[in-house]
């Protein structure tokens, strides 16, 4: 996967992924890229820098705060939303178990009364969560913030 920084004709800036340059340039030629304010086709790369790190990342964990987004990109309204994010975060992290891996079972465990009911995080796959919100498992995704894209 590649991320490009974009911007049409109207000067308006935005990002996408793409599966590969290639892709993107085929995309492009037949006018499926198209920017989200004015939905204009009229798409061409923005310069960008590369995103190089020169250190592992620690995994993340309650113990670890999570990482502050580069403030110097936000606006204060953006600061403000990151900032409420990363706090439900650290709570969430905080009061919940992580299952990992074992999340749909231990949910669908929890929901019929099999375990004592706790509060719960892990993974799931797409065709998992659709199970269990269609077997009407209440179940939400932690919020994303900037930094978790990096």
């Amino acid at each position: 996967m590649i991320k490009y920084s974009l911007k049409c004709r109207g000067g308006h800036e935005f990002e996408s992924w793409f599966s590969s340059a290639a892709s993107f340039e085929d995309q492009a030629a037949q006018r499926r890229v198209t920017c989200p304010t004015c939905h204009t086709s009229d798409v061409a790369k923005a310069i960008m820098a590369p995103a190089l790190t020169t250190r592992a990342r620690e995994p993340r964990d309650a113990a670890h705060p999570l990482p502050k987004t580069d403030v110097a990109l936000l606006d204060e309204k953006q600061k403000q939303v990151c900032a409420e994010v990363r706090a439900f975060r650290r709570y969430i992290l905080g009061v919940t178990e992580d299952v990992g891996a074992r999340f749909p079972e231990e949910a669908r465990k929890i929901a019929e009364g099999d375990v004592e009911d706790r509060p719960i995080r892990g993974q799931a796959s797409i065709e998992e969560v659709e199970k269990l919100l269609d077997d009407g498992i209440c179940i939400l995704p932690i919020p994303l913030l900037p930094e978790d894209f990096n």
